[in-house]
């Protein structure tokens, strides 16, 4: 620093002035004024810079505890945005230790048959309550063969009832798609095929009954078997229409059921229409009945009034006779001729 090299140039000289007086022998009274000079210099200057350095002690001080206290503040924040941070991954640990429970849980369920063929039908009831009327539908509804189905939709006839059954041949789709070689493949493809045309034939020949139903639905509760089934054997899926059995989705069998509602709902509005329209015509019958009896009761009030006329008519007659009488003088022959003369004294109406 500047202020410090002032000192120690101050102190140099001060030293070399006494040693040079050493060196004469005595020191003169100018060159200890001089050195004396030198000393409160020293010492203006020691306290300046004294004062100098605690101000910057004191600034530097201040800066540092500011800087502190920003530095904690930014580090409370991040200790807060980390805190925050590690509880959104710990919700998330948790959502995917869930996740991965029920997945193990769904895929015992696919393992196990009985439980698989209960999810398919838990899954098409879904679909079914989600978009129908509980009046259009019936679960492990009894057929007139004595036959149970999954379902039975009843639709205006035709096409009538609808009877649907729930299949999940996941086996035989797994294996297709964990074959290693051609031999495995066309294994898998058979196994499929087999498993497939057995549930189309049982059910045509437990849901198809004549003159009760003319088609069945197969659901499959898996897209990608769906998928599979008409990418890769288009002859199941003709074969199954050759025996009115058609194949459903969850996403078919979601469109098919929104149309039966449509077709409900046209079906209940009509209704609704043909009881308007009959309450229409029982109204017109009304109106045409009260308008009978206007005419009616107009020919009675005509009837009153025309009673009433000719009364009043011979009312005036009545009391023009009497006021006669009473001016009719007794002395007056020809008052009393005129009263012997008989007249009618009410007009025959």
């Amino acid at each position: 620093m500047d202020w410090t090299i002032a000192i120690i140039v101050m102190i140099v000289l001060a030293l070399a002035a006494f040693l040079a007086g050493r060196r004469g022998g005595s020191v003169s009274t100018e060159k200890l004024d001089q050195i004396i000079n030198i000393q409160a210099e020293l010492k203006g200057h020691v306290q300046h810079s004294e004062s100098s350095l605690n101000e910057r002690l004191e600034a530097l001080s201040k800066r540092v505890g500011e800087g502190l206290v920003q530095h904690t503040e930014k580090t409370g924040e991040q200790l807060k945005g980390l805190h925050e941070r590690l509880a959104v991954i710990d919700t998330a640990q948790k959502n995917i230790t869930d996740l991965g429970k029920e997945m193990v849980g769904l895929q015992d369920i696919l393992s196990n048959k009985q439980l698989r063929g209960n999810f398919g039908e838990f899954q098409m009831e879904s679909l079914i309550k989600d978009a129908l009327p509980p009046s259009a539908y019936d679960f492990q509804a009894t057929l007139s063969n004595g036959n149970r189905v999954d379902c039975l939709i009843r639709l205006p006839s035709p096409p009538g009832i609808i009877p649907i059954d729930s299949k999940f041949p996941l086996e035989a789709y797994r294996a297709i798609q964990q074959a290693k070689n051609d031999t495995d493949n066309k294994n898998a493809n058979r196994d499929f095929s087999r498993d497939v045309n057995t549930h189309i034939k049982h059910i045509a020949d437990r849901y198809i009954i004549a003159n009760e139903t003319d088609w069945a639905i197969m659901f499959l509760p898996s897209e990608a078997i769906f998928a599979e089934l008409h990418s890769n054997f288009p002859n199941i899926v003709e074969d199954a229409q050759r025996r009115r059995v058609g194949l459903a989705s969850p996403s078919t069998l979601m469109a098919l059921v929104n149309t039966v509602g449509s077709i409900l709902k046209d079906g209940r509005m009509k209704e609704q229409a043909g009881l308007i329209q009959k309450q229409v015509e029982l109204l017109l019958n009304d109106v045409r009945l009260l308008d009978d009896r206007v005419g009616k009761l107009k020919t009675h009030f005509r009837q009153a009034s025309d009673d009433i006329g000719a009364i009043s008519t011979s009312n005036g007659k009545i009391t023009d006779r009497g006021q006669k009488i009473k001016d009719v003088q007794l002395e007056d022959d020809n008052s009393l001729e005129d009263l012997d003369t008989p007249r009618p004294l009410l007009k025959e109406v």
